[in-house]
């Protein structure tokens, strides 16, 4: 198991809490501030933790359309499409796809019009079939973590050392 209970505990904590010092985290904790960054070091090692950062809203950045795009790709093509699409900066999440398509991009604009320009760039690029593209009305459950990360740390909970044997 990639995480314990005490990791789990600590990745509630930085998600909570993500402005908080590395003394406060262990001082909430109840455990050394040695331990903990030990724990910080191997978590981001390990690659459990990818970075640290303000969760932004597109909205309020000025683009309040939000989009899937599903990209057909020429065979042969995928790396060059996918360097390309990262050039482009309202496509804000590119990941290859089984099924209908092989890549699904999240594209943020502005408005309709934009989000079509941002459409025919992405029409243009050499190895581009076809694309099809949905909306979103409303997002119902926002991006997050904590739920799964609380399910690993019960899991782990429950896992005693007997039972790892």
């Amino acid at each position: 198991m990639p995480v314990d209970a005490l990791d789990a505990r600590i990745l509630r904590l930085l998600l909570e809490q993500p402005r908080t010092s590395v003394r406060e985290y262990a001082r909430i904790l109840g455990i050394a501030r040695g331990t903990l960054q030990a724990r910080l070091d191997r978590l981001e090692r390990e690659g459990v933790i990818t970075g640290y950062g303000a969760r932004l809203s597109l909205a309020a950045l000025g683009h309040p359309v939000l989009a899937f795009v599903h990209i057909e790709v020429t065979q042969g093509h995928l790396d060059d499409v996918g360097t390309r699409l990262a050039d482009i900066p309202e496509i804000i999440e590119v990941f290859s796809i089984t099924g209908g398509g092989d890549l699904l991009t999240r594209v943020a604009a502005r408005d309709n019009a934009h989000l079509e320009d941002v459409i025919q760039q992405v029409i243009r690029m050499p190895g581009v079939v076809r694309t099809r593209t949905e909306v979103v009305l409303r997002e119902r459950v926002p991006q997050r973590t904590l739920p799964l990360v609380e399910s690993i740390g019960r899991g782990a909970a429950n896992v005693t050392p007997a039972s790892n044997a």
